[in-house]
C-alpha cells in the first residue's frame, strides 16, 4: 500500500476524531443550577457527563497518537512497534491507524 493512501486514511481518522472531540466538549458543559430539572435527572446528567469526559480524554489521546503516527509516515520507523521494534501488520494500521504498538505489546 502506498504511503499516500496510508496518510489519507490517517487524515480521515484525524478529522473524524476532531469532530468527536468537538461534540464531546459540547456535551460536557455543566448543567446550570437554574435549569429546572429534578434531582434524579441532575444526578443522571452528572453521571453521564463523567462518562462523556472519559470518552473525551480517550479521543484526545487518539488524536495525539494519530498525529504522531502521521509524522512517522515515510520514515524508517513508520510501522514499527515502539516497544519491541517489530513490524506492525498493515491490517492493524488500516483498522487502527493510531496503533503505535504491535498486538503482543499492546496487551
Amino acid at each position: 500500500m502506498e504511503s499516500d493512501e496510508i496518510i489519507n486514511k490517517i487524515e480521515q481518522e484525524i478529522e473524524k476524531t476532531r469532530l468527536e472531540i468537538l461534540e464531546f466538549r459540547k456535551m460536557t458543559k455543566p448543567v446550570a443550577r437554574d435549569v429546572a430539572i429534578g434531582r434524579v435527572s441532575r444526578m443522571d446528567a452528572i453521571n453521564n457527563r463523567s462518562v462523556i469526559e472519559s470518552a473525551l480524554r480517550q479521543a484526545e489521546e487518539k488524536l495525539d497518537r494519530l498525529t504522531f503516527v502521521k509524522s512517522r509516515v515515510g520514515t524508517p520507523d513508520f510501522g514499527l512497534c515502539l516497544k519491541c521494534k517489530k513490524t506492525i501488520p498493515l491490517g492493524r494500521i488500516l483498522i487502527r491507524p493510531q496503533s503505535i504498538y504491535c498486538v503482543n505489546c499492546a496487551k
